[in-house]
């Protein structure tokens, strides 16, 4: 068997890929794909720590633009990653994929609260752990509770599933055909060029704490195999 160049990782999926090509809500076609690429490298001993968001149910920043307060709006938003965590929970452990769910928001009904030891040995079992509800507090999106969960954790890399692009671009591919894609990228340039990856606070996260970044296509088989293996796919980000 192939040995990973990367054992403890982070993938970061958004609301978005949960929901397929539907424009909201979980399409469970799509999370089964998501649990079965999953699956495939857990024989390896991959350690997977996963961010969901929570973009397909309720975006907090929307709900605060139709005047609901920010604080409040931000913490609706978490609540939508939590039914995330526990849709693809259930199609990981419908496979034989243990795993479990911690929150930064505490419901102790239907997940276990965000304890950072304790994720640890999850992950050292063998066990997919999901991280819901991001850092816990309003102001700070998902992509930011990413590289923070990956920091605590002690992961080698943070993979940021996409679903429409296969990486970094100068510009948006999907509007402009000619557009660039970097096959690396420093987080400095990232951020003084404001490309549209992940919001600043999370780049500057990632980069304060020396973990890099590797931004590929979620929807092509045997790509989150290929990036524990190191493979050249996607566009990775340091510095």
């Amino acid at each position: 068997m192939e040995e990973l160049k990367y054992r403890r990782v982070v993938l970061k999926l958004s609301g978005q890929a949960l929901a397929g090509e539907r424009e909201y809500g979980i399409d469970s076609k799509t999370v089964d794909f998501i649990a079965g690429e999953i699956k495939k490298v857990m024989p390896y001993g991959a350690q997977i720590g996963i961010v969901v968001g929570g973009g397909n149910i309720l975006k907090g920043s929307h709900a605060s633009e139709q005047g609901i307060d920010r604080a409040t709006a931000d913490y609706m938003g978490m609540l939508g990653t939590v039914i995330n965590a526990l849709a693809l929970q259930a199609a990981l452990e419908k496979i034989g994929v243990d795993t479990r769910v911690q929150t930064a928001i505490e419901m102790r009904h239907v997940a276990e609260p965000y304890i950072r030891r304790r994720a640890i040995r999850h992950l050292e079992k063998g066990r997919v752990v999901i991280f819901a509800a991001g850092t816990g507090n309003p102001f700070f999106s998902t992509d930011t509770a990413a590289p923070l969960r990956a920091s605590e954790i002690g992961a080698q890399i943070i993979l940021m599933a996409k679903r429409a692009v296969d990486g970094v671009y100068d510009s948006d591919p999907l509007k402009y055909p000619n557009a660039t894609k970097f096959r690396e990228i420093a987080y400095l340039e990232l951020i003084g060029r404001r490309l549209q990856v992940m919001d600043a606070t999370a780049a500057a996260l990632a980069m304060d704490n020396r973990i890099p970044m590797l931004v590929f296509n979620m929807k092509e088989p045997d790509n989150i195999k290929r990036a524990l293996l190191g493979e050249d796919i996607g566009t990775i980000i340091k510095g």
